[in-house]
C-alpha cells in the first residue's frame, strides 16, 4: 500500500489544473474573441488606409479644398477605401496658409442577430 502512495504522492485536493468544463469555457471565450477580431480587423485596416491617404495629401500638391478631395479620391481608389470619400472630408483653411483636413465616420459591424459593434473613427492632418 505504501508503494502505491509513493507513486501518487499528491491527493486529489492538492492537485491543480483545468477541468473539462473549464477547458470548454476557455475555448468558447477564445473562439468568440477570435470571431469578433476577424470582423474588426478589416475595418481597422481600412481606417489605417484612410489615415495614410490623408497624410499623403500633403505631398500631392493640393492647394484648394476641391484639390484635397480629388487627391483623397485618387488615393481611395488605389487603396480600396469605401467607408468615406473626398466629399466626406472636412477641409478648413487656417490663418497661417495651411489647410486642416479631418474626417469622422461610424462603422457598424453586425455580430449576431440584433447585436452589432459600432466603432467611431476620426482623424485629422495639416496640409501645407
Amino acid at each position: 500500500m505504501n508503494s502505491i502512495r509513493a507513486c501518487f504522492p499528491a491527493s486529489r485536493q492538492r492537485q491543480a489544473g483545468l477541468s473539462l468544463p473549464g477547458l470548454l469555457l476557455a475555448a468558447v471565450v477564445i473562439v468568440v474573441v477570435a470571431l469578433i477580431g476577424l470582423r474588426v480587423v478589416p475595418s481597422a485596416l481600412e481606417y489605417r488606409a484612410i489615415v495614410s491617404a490623408v497624410n499623403k495629401i500633403g505631398s500631392s500638391g493640393a492647394n484648394t479644398p476641391r484639390d484635397v478631395q480629388a487627391a483623397f479620391d485618387r488615393f481611395a481608389a488605389v487603396d480600396d477605401i469605401r467607408s468615406i470619400s473626398g466629399k466626406d472630408l472636412a477641409v478648413e483653411r487656417m490663418p497661417d496658409g495651411t489647410m486642416s483636413v479631418s474626417f469622422q465616420y461610424e462603422k457598424r459591424i453586425p455580430l449576431y442577430g440584433p447585436a452589432s459593434l459600432v466603432i467611431d473613427y476620426q482623424g485629422s492632418n495639416r496640409v501645407r
